[in-house]
């Protein structure tokens, strides 16, 4: 995998060499008059050709996992761009739900990207931070897709194939990050009801279900990516997690495979600029996120393409008998309320009865 590191830290800023650039950029431009602040050229206004104006700081802030893709691939891939030139970035990565929160608090940010659409609407209804419309952008506002997979150690010893045999074999030990602050437990939880549902069972068998791999849980850290690092640090033997975090820890050479079960759900990871971003850099670092050169660096680093023509079925299998999506319980509205209601949520519940945190402080 390209450039790609294999341990990393929630909620890791990385913008302080970008922070005293700018620093200094104000203080020559003050010292010489000139009216625009930038952390790379001095120059505002863009060609008509050439795109956006130099020297933006752009501040993006996202889910856990992508952390190494943004700051080591595609930023420095953006700034190679016409439209790129003079930008600069300041990162913050952590649990999308953290996240989310802290943005809707008044953390800057001009991109935002989370791992859910609960995630993304908490910011249209806190202070629209974000547009009502993030999702009638390009490709419904996701910018890439993935699956929740089972990672397990290599060989499989305790031949796992599906969601089915976490709940039966006793000899499980699962590791998942607690969903009321991560938006990857959230997706595991219902790709483990979504399957049951798909194999013929009624919602509250397919919740039972839920509950006897909750049961299982090893330790549930804040975030997917301390998740993956729990895992590996040899805390449980099976991991649920994104796909790409899979494919993510084969090539690096971790002694681990990863079993697509039958049934399992695509994840949607939504993304949007904020109402405040600087513009047009902003839109036009989407763009090339959404460009078929920003997509083909997504799926270098394990993450499906959005555009469809670019996913290699090889690289990226289907699962044996169906692929759902979130829609199928009616969206992240209803399934937020449902599920993850911190009050009277059925998994809120679950989590509260087995001694797990459910709330989102």
């Amino acid at each position: 995998m390209r450039n790609a590191r294999t341990t990393r830290r929630r909620s890791v800023t990385v913008g302080l060499t970008a922070a005293l650039t700018l620093l200094i950029a104000l203080i020559v431009a003050g010292c010489g008059g000139g009216g625009s602040s930038s952390s790379g050229s001095a120059t505002t206004g863009g060609e008509s050709s050439g795109g956006s104006s130099g020297g933006a700081k752009l501040s993006v802030v996202g889910y856990s996992t992508p952390e190494s893709v943004y700051t080591e691939t595609l930023e420095p891939a953006f700034e190679k761009t016409s439209q790129g030139k003079g930008v600069s970035f300041s990162n913050s990565f952590g649990a999308s739900g953290d996240q989310s929160r802290a943005v809707a608090a008044g953390q800057p940010a001009s991109v935002v990207h989370f791992s859910t659409g609960s995630d993304m609407e908490r910011l249209v209804e806190e202070g629209e931070i974000v547009s009502k419309d993030w999702s009638k952008q390009p490709n419904g506002g996701i910018a890439t897709t993935s699956l929740v997979v089972i990672l397990v150690e290599k060989g499989n010893p305790l031949g796992i194939t599906s969601f089915k045999d976490l709940e039966e074999n006793e000899e499980a030990k699962v590791i998942t990050p607690n969903p009321f602050s991560s938006g990857s437990a959230r997706w595991n939880i219902m790709a483990i009801y979504g399957s049951a549902i798909e194999e013929g069972a009624s919602e509250a068998e397919a919740l039972a279900a839920v509950k006897k791999v909750i049961e299982k849980t090893e330790a549930q850290p804040g975030s997917g990516r301390d998740a993956f690092n729990a895992f590996k640090e040899g805390q449980g033997n099976v991991l649920l997690t994104y796909e790409n975090e899979a494919i993510k820890a084969e090539k690096e050479g971790e002694e681990v495979e990863y079993v697509i079960p039958p049934y399992t759900i695509e994840i949607e990871t939504p993304i949007a600029v904020t109402k405040e971003a600087p513009e047009p850099q902003a839109e036009d670092f989407l763009k090339f996120l959404w460009s078929n050169e920003g997509q083909e660096l997504w799926a270098e680093n394990g993450y499906r393409p959005v555009v469809k023509k670019l996913v290699d079925p090889k690289e990226f299998p289907e699962p044996e008998k169906g692929l759902f999506q979130i829609s199928k319980f009616g969206g992240w509205a209803k399934v937020k309320e449902q599920f993850f209601d911190e009050e009277n949520g059925s998994v809120a519940k679950i989590e509260e009865e087995l001694g797990y945190p459910t709330t989102s402080g």
